[in-house]
């Protein structure tokens, strides 16, 4: 009899020690559900364009960290968000308009931002982006990003101003096109679908 209890209290002790073990094995899961959900990403990776262009020039080019997300911003001010054409598509390199010369860029991927905006005074052909073919983007520091790796202006040509963004890998990215400013998002890791 005695065998008996001490039998049953194990058993009791190791299914109690069980249940508790395994609660937070459970909630780890839906935890990590969660955080996928506040971070919707099923924006693809195919190429994202939109015909239309602006005469206003490109004047700055920005980035900022999010939750979910690294972004770059090209500012075009008095460009309505109508008029800004533009192609964002994953390259193996990217070549410069005109001379057709490859520009070096940083990271696992690459993603070629083609604003259908000059970065120079229509009327003068002077620059109004402080910025040289093949450099960093002016006034862009990359450190702490965890998507993007580096970020430099290609050159401007006819009307089109380029920009190559390199990125941790290929990930989604979504374009908006918003009044002064075209947002180019590229997401920190294949998340779910929106």
């Amino acid at each position: 009899m005695v065998r008996s209890r001490t039998v049953w209290a194990a058993t009791a002790l190791m299914t109690a020690t069980l249940a508790v073990a395994a609660v937070p094995a459970q909630a780890a899961p839906a935890a990590a559900a969660q955080a996928v959900a506040a971070c919707p990403t099923g924006w693809g990776s195919l190429d994202k364009s939109y015909t239309a262009a602006s005469a206003e020039p490109v004047q700055y080019a920005r980035t900022g960290r999010h939750d979910c997300y690294d972004r770059l911003v090209v500012d075009i001010p008095g460009a309505a968000g109508a008029d800004l054409g533009h192609s964002v598509r994953y390259v193996d390199r990217i070549y410069q308009d005109g001379s057709g010369r490859p520009i070096a860029v940083g990271g696992g991927a690459v993603l070629e931002v083609r604003v259908h905006a000059p970065a120079y005074d229509p009327d003068t052909g002077l620059p109004t982006y402080p910025g040289g073919a093949g450099l960093p983007l002016h006034g862009v520091d990359l450190t702490g990003y965890q998507t993007f790796r580096d970020a430099r202006f290609v050159g401007s040509f006819e009307g089109d101003t380029q920009i190559g963004l390199g990125v941790r890998a290929r990930l989604p990215f979504r374009v908006l096109r918003l009044a002064d400013h075209l947002v180019v998002d590229v997401a920190h890791t294949w998340g779910t679908a929106l």
